[in-house]
């Protein structure tokens, strides 16, 4: 983690450059896709859930660096079979971000890729609190968006981005012999702020 975060330090100049832009980013979503070795009850998982969230980043006119904070909840929780209470997943993330020359795109859409290593954390509550299941794990996301402008100030931003845990102990209460794993797909707007 420390050679990583030492790599986000290289790629990034810390001056305070003009050409550097800091932007804040109110997300909301859906996520799809998923899936997960662990006690899942109601197979909700792989259902499609509502997601919030906000980004901050500081991009150059290539790379950039942003760090990304969603909450899913009920993300374990689907139709009315009512096995489970309360469910969540939880993400924050730090990332590299590479976009188009910012020159390049300045009346138009600016395209970018995404991808970096953080934290996902699942919380799952049964009816009867037998089996409660709350993890963190290790986490990778990559994805990539387009981002317009429809001010100097303000614009819009459209992204899909993938996220997976990563290591993880097997867990005997899992219908599954193979380690703590959690995915699963997020689509997404955000309003963009630029200062």
């Amino acid at each position: 983690m420390r050679i990583g975060l030492l790599m986000l330090a290289l790629l990034v100049p810390c001056s305070a450059r003009a050409s550097n832009e800091w932007q804040i980013r109110p997300y909301l979503g859906v996520t799809f896709g998923g899936g997960t070795t662990l006690l899942d009850l109601e197979g909700g998982a792989n259902h499609p859930h509502l997601v919030a969230g906000i980004s901050g980043a500081m991009l150059g006119d290539v790379i950039g660096i942003e760090a990304d904070f969603g909450h899913v909840p009920s993300f374990f929780e689907h139709g009315d079979l009512r096995l489970v209470s309360r469910s969540g997943v939880t993400t924050l993330t730090g990332n590299v971000v590479i976009g188009i020359p910012r020159h390049m795109t300045t009346y138009t859409l600016r395209p970018y890729v995404v991808g970096g290593f953080g934290l996902v954390h699942a919380r799952i509550d049964d009816l009867n609190d037998v089996f409660p299941v709350r993890k963190t794990l290790p986490a990778i996301d990559v994805g990539g968006g387009a981002t317009g402008f429809l001010s100097n100030r303000t614009g819009l931003s459209w992204e899909l981005r993938y996220f997976r845990s990563v290591g993880g102990s097997v867990d005997p209460l899992a219908l599954s012999p193979l380690p703590e794993q959690l995915s699963f797909w997020r689509a997404s707007m955000a309003l963009v702020i630029r200062y």
